[in-house]
């Protein structure tokens, strides 16, 4: 077969897309009020933006407009730097992964024939379909030997979400849209999806979009949310850390709910603190050389690892006293969390633990090392100290019509000012300057919200730039009773 007859296929995306909801007004006929009202937001390539609120607030209408499931009445969609709101809706869906609660799975296909439907109807080569249900399986830790020719009636709860994350990125999608796609399953099982899906995000880097009424939920997973009222109007749009540590207003408030400070170790993720090594043993192995090992390093427990580096087994020194070579069955309900875990999700793993501590494992369950309680307290020490530090420096607050933004790369005062529309996923989520930060923009173009403000560098007519080279205007910042700004020159 000639090149040129051979059937299309996709280009792998490179990570996400940035999304802009530009001026979306959403109205549905009999209503008096729109559910979506003038709503401008940009969400960075390749984080996780939640968006949280009220039942009924317009999250899940946002959502269906990125992909447009629901047709925008006014305003436009843009994907990366492609104006996607009048091209064909069917074109737009097959770029764009959707996951909802409990998977969605066709029942009469089984899981490769689920997962390979977007790759057919893109054209793909069958074997090129074969490798990639494989590739996604393994992805989500499910072995394609085992689960490839299964139905959906012969998976639990949490293999069938696994499937249809797995569906979603089938064609390598740049975005994705996730409607609580964890809210049909246990708490349990639901830990494990969210841990899953922060191991996956690693690996991929696709921009995703996730509606959610858990306020955990949305710290654990989010780089970025968005707080709406009714008519989905930003109450505050911040990272998780921001919003805990200066919530906008009073609603803000009574939406994080009690225990705000003990949520702010959820923000601290496993990877971030040091972990503790191990003795380290593989199946096969003598008994009486491991345990002189752990005698050498003074330690009580051995971690088992199988061909691939997963544990298997965590003996303790008792237990090993009483083998002679080291089995290879896999113990049940072993105490191992991720590496993208939360600290919180940490804690709660290791009080159900004998030993007081847990395996932490990375990339495809790797073994990486061990953390302990001690290490827990240390963590929470420091994340009192980061959270009163950040009290100190206010995020801008801004409720525009439109978008401008400094392009960091000109040196010339006018060019630097030109207004323009550009993806902010080289922006970091977590910048703490004193200076207004160039970060994700989310604004209600029908009115300003309390707690929010124009701000100079985000201005609602798009087009005067302050006198240059050192421009004097209005810095802001939420507060309960509106917004205070000062004139600072910069």
């Amino acid at each position: 077969m000639s090149e040129s007859t051979i059937a299309p296929t996709v280009p792998v995306a490179e990570g996400g897309k940035s999304i802009l909801l530009d001026q979306v007004t959403k109205r549905f006929p009999g209503q008096k009020s729109p559910a979506v009202d003038g709503l401008t937001l940009e969400i960075p390539a390749g984080k996780i933006v939640m968006l949280v609120g009220p039942s009924g607030c317009g999250k899940t209408t946002t959502l269906k407009m990125i992909n447009r499931l629901i047709e925008p009445t006014t305003g436009r969609i843009v994907l990366g730097d492609e104006d996607v709101t009048d091209i064909d809706g069917d074109d737009l869906r097959r770029r764009i992964g959707y996951v909802i609660q409990a998977g969605g799975l066709f029942p009469h296909l089984t899981v490769a024939a689920n997962i390979s439907i977007v790759p057919k109807m893109l054209g793909w080569a069958k074997d090129r379909i074969t490798a990639r249900v494989d590739e996604l399986l393994e992805l989500v830790s499910l072995d394609p030997a085992i689960y490839r020719d299964r139905y959906p009636r012969e998976l639990s709860g949490g293999q069938q979400q696994r499937i249809g994350v797995a569906r979603a990125l089938a064609a390598d999608p740049p975005v994705l849209l996730m409607d609580e796609p964890f809210g049909a399953v246990d708490p349990i099982t639901r830990q494990r999806l969210q841990d899953e899906l922060i191991r996956i995000q690693e690996e991929v880097q696709k921009t995703m979009v996730i509606v959610t009424h858990d306020f955990d939920e949305a710290v654990k997973l989010g780089d970025w949310i968005v707080v709406f009222d009714e008519g989905a109007r930003i109450v505050q749009y911040d990272t998780p850390d921001r919003i805990l540590a200066e919530p906008a207003n009073e609603f803000v408030e009574n939406f994080i709910g009690a225990g705000a400070g003990l949520k702010q170790l959820t923000l601290r993720r496993v990877g971030d603190v040091d972990l503790a090594e191990a003795i380290i043993a593989r199946p096969g192995d003598a008994a009486k050389d491991v345990l002189t090992r752990i005698d050498a390093a003074g330690h009580g427990h051995a971690v088992i690892l199988d061909e691939r580096d997963r544990p298997l087994q965590w003996p303790s020194r008792l237990q090993l006293t009483r083998l002679e070579t080291i089995g290879s069955t896999p113990t049940e309900n072993l105490p191992v969390i991720g590496r993208r875990a939360t600290l919180n999700d940490a804690l709660d793993t290791m009080l159900v633990s004998s030993a007081g501590a847990a395996l932490v494992t990375g990339k495809r369950d790797a073994f990486l090392g061990v953390i302990n309680i001690e290490t827990i307290m240390d963590a929470i020490t420091a994340v009192r100290t980061e959270a009163a530090a950040a009290g100190t420096n206010t995020p801008v607050g801004t409720n525009t019509e439109s978008i401008s933004i400094i392009d960091p790369t000109a040196t010339d005062g006018a060019a630097a000012w030109a207004p323009q529309r550009r993806s902010v996923a080289t922006l970091s989520p977590r910048r703490r300057s004193r200076r207004p930060p160039e970060r994700a923009v989310g604004a209600d173009s029908s009115s300003s919200l309390p707690g929010s403000s124009s701000c100079w560098r985000h201005s609602s007519s798009g087009s005067t730039p302050p006198s240059s080279p050192t421009p004097s205007a209005p810095r802001c910042r939420p507060t309960r009773s509106g917004a205070e700004c000062s004139s600072t020159s910069r």
